[in-house]
């Protein structure tokens, strides 16, 4: 069963689960973060660009991979990565660049025990063609960047196994799951897993057994992928489900981003999804 958390979203992304009970999500198009109740939303703030993957950090503030936003109306501005102040909207430009060379398409990140921000850049899309994009690891406090990945065709979603061995990170275009070493120096990844068919992956969510959600484009869908390789899919209404986080007691509430739709939803999952480190 699908409940309808909140509609009327500019394009959502980043679920974030908090302790009150409340669901805060990005919005690209409209370049702001909102915080949902079943039936009522508020805005958190307003960052401007494109505000994409989100999670709490270790200080308790709201981490955001900005990709400057892409329309037809405005040109983009330079992606980023941000911290905000959820009492009080205040931003702070953490991030813009990584050894003299500036960000693309910050898009999706997720912190480790020992606090390091790992995040992906997925690239930008242009009339001129693809940028290339990569995956990074960073200090919170702005003091320091590794490039772990560079040259990476579309880096999406990335997330960290429960054990803190492994990161993973989902390719959009190749539907590829890959895996590096959770050490913050430069490494080549493992393919894991490939989707099959006419889909791209987005971002993605672990679960408590070191499963990776990916968000599935196109067909609209999740598409579970074991540390083996084996993967399963379950298919939603929306073609654009974006991305997927867990939360609730038993950690078995799913709450995805229908972004087609504009529409934040809820649903019991058949597995646990692992606890972050960081909560609000």
């Amino acid at each position: 069963m699908i409940e309808v958390v909140a509609e009327g979203l500019g394009f959502p992304e980043g679920p974030v689960v908090m302790n009150d009970g409340s669901v805060i999500v990005v919005e690209v198009e409209a370049g702001r973060i909102a915080r949902c109740w079943s039936g009522r939303k508020e805005v958190v703030s307003q960052p401007g660009g494109g505000p994409n993957g989100a999670a709490i950090g270790p200080d308790g503030a709201l981490y955001v991979c900005n990709n400057g936003g892409q329309s037809h109306d405005r040109p983009p501005e330079q992606g980023r990565i941000e911290r905000i102040d959820l009492s009080t909207g205040r931003v702070e430009r953490l991030y813009e660049g990584c050894d003299g060379a500036l960000f693309s398409a910050p898009n999706d990140l997720m912190f480790d025990v020992d606090g390091n921000l790992w995040f992906t850049d997925m690239g930008r899309m242009s009339a001129e063609g693809k940028a290339f994009g990569g995956l990074y690891c960073a200090r919170p406090d702005g003091s320091a960047i590794t490039r772990i990945k560079a040259r990476a065709l579309s880096y999406n979603g990335v997330g960290v196994s429960p054990d803190m061995k492994t990161v993973y990170v989902a390719d959009t275009f190749q539907a590829r799951v890959y895996a590096f070493d959770r050490r913050c120096e430069a490494q080549e990844p493992r393919l894991v897993a490939n989707v099959t068919g006419p889909v791209m992956l987005d971002s993605l969510a672990m679960t408590a057994a070191g499963n990776v959600c990916a968000a599935t484009l196109i067909q609209g869908a999740v598409s579970t992928v074991t540390p083996a390789g084996e993967v399963t899919v379950t298919p939603f209404e929306d073609r654009f489900v974006t991305n997927i986080a867990f939360g609730g007691a038993d950690m078995r509430d799913a709450w995805l981003t229908f972004s087609e739709r504009g529409a934040l939803v809820k649903t019991r999952w058949p597995e646990p999804g692992m606890r972050l480190v960081y909560e609000a």
